[in-house]
This record gives C-alpha cells, structure tokens and sequence, in this order.
C-alpha cells in the first residue's frame, strides 16, 4: 500500500515504483474510477477501439451457428 497526498490542486503523486510498472510516463493519460467507496487510478487505453479490436478472434461466429440452428428448427417443425 503507497499513501500519497492530495494536493492544494487537486494533484496526486504517483511514486515512481507504480509509474515504471504500469509505464505511466509524463502526459499518460489515467482514469478515476470510483466503485462506492474505493477510488481507483487506471492506464487509460490510448484508443479503446483500436486496443480491443481482435481480442473475441478465432472462434466461430455465434450469429451463423444460431442461424444456421434456426433454419434447421424451421425444416423440422414445417
């Protein structure tokens, strides 16, 4: 646990151990999320979408798959 100050501006010193380990480098961008009663400092993606964009890869694609059951459950009942 690191305790830190908040100062008269509002600013928070991240020490130096947290800043090389989440490679918060000077105009890094954090988010303030607040989960009620738990303030937390996260690495802000530089672009969400970009970021994300391939992490769901490699499986099928569930909206063939119901589809492709669908139409089946359509022969069987016709």
């Amino acid at each position: 646990m690191t305790i830190t100050t908040v100062s008269s501006k509002g600013w928070v010193v991240i020490p130096v151990e947290l800043r090389k380990k989440y490679d918060l480098r000077p105009g890094a961008r954090v988010v303030l999320v607040d989960y009620g009663g738990v303030l937390a400092i996260v690495p802000a993606m530089s672009d969400s979408v970009k970021e994300s964009a391939g992490i769901l890869k490699g499986g099928a694609s569930l909206t063939k798959a119901l589809l492709r059951e669908r139409a089946e459950e359509l022969k069987r009942e016709g």
